[in-house]
């Protein structure tokens, strides 16, 4: 199943990929909720410091319990920057991220310390109410911010249209073609990649290379598209694929187009995708910088006339489609069941 953009972050900036810019309800107050926990945590470790220990059975006590007012100081601003977090969670994620790596070490310090036998498990209930309790909140923030962020650069980049164009027509590889031209003269192979750094793009690559003479020979030709603001040349020369025309897409309106969504956690870091990953490196296709949105999910389509008449739309980051397959036209008494098959994937 794709993933869709949560309508509740989402607004449409004329009439193209919709940008995330707010943040929902549950995020501030949680982050307010952090706040204030902290807060009182903090001013109660700094008056009262000996109370936790003695609730712990601490014996004999600690010696400089300066220290632990220390701390509770610490836990106290990290509070303040929650609340300030919590005004825009999107735009101030470093916070939580700070934060959550801090909840993450302390357990760890923690499970330490008793290993060692230099602190009492009895303090652990700290740990529960300090930590573990914000892992799952403060984990989706932070993913959900580095997607919105992403979209966001995207846009700022390269501002959008204000009127809505058809980009089967609006967009213009480097050899002067529209897809809409190219789909009319024979039919097209539309490959919408992830983006120029992604193993799995470059994998998609070296297999359109191997297979594009089968690809031909059924009277389909090849085209390219990505998100990156510059043209992947020197991949395009790696693969010999210099001469297939490649489309520059950085708003994703193609992907739209084709409803090609951003992609969820398991589709594009799962157990699967790792395990490809790996398998892709190391059949020397690599990774590459970051040249595009990496959260768009990719997808195949055959484009005739201006009509889908296959699709394949990745329910993962490293699915490897059957592109001769794809590049079959079907039968014309099967067209109208091509189509529903291809809107149905």
């Amino acid at each position: 199943m794709i993933t869709s953009i949560d309508p509740s972050l989402s607004e449409t900036i004329g009439g193209s990929s919709p940008v995330l810019y707010s943040a929902p309800g549950w995020m501030r107050k949680v982050l307010f909720a952090a706040a204030a926990y902290n807060l009182l945590w903090g001013a109660f470790a700094i008056l009262s410091p000996l109370t936790i220990f003695r609730w712990a059975g601490f014996d004999p006590l600690p010696f400089y319990p300066q220290l632990w007012q220390c701390v509770g100081m610490i836990v106290g601003v990290y509070g303040i920057g929650y609340a300030i977090a919590a005004t825009n969670p999107y735009r101030h994620w470093p916070i939580v991220l700070v934060g959550f790596l801090g909840k993450v070490f302390g357990p760890i310090g923690f499970v330490g310390a008793v290993a060692s036998g230099s602190f009492p498990l009895t303090m652990g209930w700290t740990i529960l109410t300090n930590d573990l309790i914000w892992w799952i909140p403060f984990a989706s923030i932070l993913w959900k911010a580095i997607v919105a962020n992403q979209s966001q650069s995207d846009i700022l980049v390269v501002p959008s249209p204000r009127i809505r164009l058809d980009p089967l027509h609006s967009f213009i590889s480097q050899f002067g073609a529209s897809l809409s031209e190219l789909s009319r003269s024979k039919p097209t192979l539309v490959v919408l990649l992830r983006h120029s750094g992604c193993t799995f793009c470059r994998e998609t690559l070296g297999d359109l290379a191997k297979l594009r003479e089968q690809i031909e020979a059924e009277g389909t030709r090849i085209a390219l598209v990505h998100m990156g603001t510059d043209e992947p040349c020197d991949l395009l020369k790696k693969y010999n694929l210099e001469d297939v025309h490649c489309f520059r897409d950085p708003t994703g309106q193609l992907y739209d187009y084709f409803d090609l969504r951003i992609g969820s956690f398991t589709q594009l870091f799962g157990l699967k995708v790792w395990f490809r990953g790996i398998k892709a490196g190391i059949a020397g296709h690599g990774i590459g910088a970051l040249n595009g949105n990496g959260f768009r999910m990719p997808g195949v389509f055959l484009l005739h006339d201006g009509q889908v008449l296959r699709g394949f739309r990745h329910k993962s980051a490293a699915d490897r489609p059957n592109y001769v397959q794809l590049a079959v036209r079907p039968q014309a008494c099967d067209l109208s069941s091509a189509s529903a098959a291809c809107s149905s994937v």
